[in-house]
């Protein structure tokens, strides 16, 4: 069997045990069998179907969310050209965070009530998160282009101060706040699925797969990039055309990720560098692998989050702090030894 087949198999028997895990397993334990006849609908239990439809949907707001943030560390990573960047190194998730701790702590005060705060608390977070997402990725992008173009050297300071700034606006935000308000704005900022929902999820697929599809038309492009702009340009890349696509592709799909799940770090740092020293450094396997290895890290670390404490359930962000960053420092050490880095 060719090679390359073979490790697409063994990656879709992985995406398919975590996906397993994720509706198999979670806070409420419940028979295998019960979980399976729901499943081919032959199990009438209200409850142990309202407990699969929950799961179901936290799996594919998982996978969805995971595929998305490897993607986007994936181009990040080429853009700059640095294995160790990652999708919230440039104000982000700060944004975003800013942004839903607005909505939430709003819907918490004395201000907002009744049906307003309602809203706010569901759909309205969501929303303010991207919005305010957009507002950084559009005033760190503004910062970076000059005459010559995007400069990428100029795109990290700018994230690093924007980053910053809206970081005190969420401190402030915080110590203003009711205290059930900051609890839920912390608990938000760790990264749960808890307020995952459809629209959510069909919009991060949608994003993710039109970006995925754009970014491997131009995977040749993107490794060029890596060769440096100079030795890109003599090959007939368009590196400012290419730099930008890059940039708002990767910060467009860390912001939708974001609303879905709240800020989940090192899937995007941790799963391209991963796989760029396993498999292979050309984008068009890059991309697709990053993806499915990012989806089924993601479901696993959710299903781990439900169960490892149960009946409580720690915030995914935990998990993949946790796990991300010992594996991280060993495939630094690694990288460092080899002499790549």
């Amino acid at each position: 069997m060719n090679k390359g087949v073979r490790d697409y198999l063994i990656l879709g028997v992985v995406v398919a045990g975590s996906v397993a895990a994720g509706v198999f397993l979670g806070s409420s334990p419940q028979p295998v069998g019960d979980i399976w006849a729901a499943l081919l609908g032959r199990n009438e239990d209200a409850a142990v179907r309202a407990i699969l439809s929950i799961r179901l949907q936290r799996v594919g707001a998982a996978a969805v969310t995971g595929a998305s943030l490897a993607l986007s560390g994936t181009l990040f990573q080429a853009l700059l050209r640095n294995p160790l960047a990652e999708p919230f190194l440039l104000g982000v998730s700060s944004g975003a965070a800013l942004g839903a701790v607005a909505g939430l702590t709003l819907a918490g005060g004395a201000a907002v009530s009744g049906a307003a705060a309602e809203l706010i608390s569901g759909a309205g977070v969501p929303v303010l998160a991207f919005v305010g997402a957009a507002v950084a990725i559009a005033v760190v992008f503004r910062v970076a282009v000059s005459v010559d173009g995007l400069d990428t050297h100029t795109l990290i300071l700018a994230g690093v101060v924007v980053s910053s700034f809206f970081g005190a606006g969420v401190m402030l935000l915080l110590s203003l706040a009711r205290s059930d308000s900051a609890h839920a704005a912390v608990m938000w900022m760790m990264g749960s699925f808890a307020r995952a929902d459809t629209s959510g999820i069909v919009l991060t697929a949608g994003c993710a797969i039109l970006v995925g599809a754009v970014a491997l038309g131009v995977a040749r492009h993107l490794d060029a990039l890596a060769l440096g702009e100079r030795a890109a340009s003599h090959l007939g890349v368009n590196t400012e055309g290419i730099k930008r696509l890059a940039y708002v592709a990767a910060s467009l799909l860390a912001a939708v990720s974001v609303t879905v799940a709240g800020v989940v770090g090192f899937v995007g740092l941790v799963v391209p560098h991963a796989v760029r020293m396993v498999w292979s450094a050309g984008h068009r396997t890059l991309i697709p692998v990053s993806m499915m290895v990012g989806a089924a890290g993601m479901v696993a670390s959710d299903a781990l989050a439900r169960t490892a404490l149960r009946p409580l359930e720690l915030p995914v962000g935990v998990i993949t702090a946790l796990v991300g960053v010992p594996f991280f420092l060993y495939l630094m050490r690694r990288t460092r030894r080899a002499g790549r880095i």
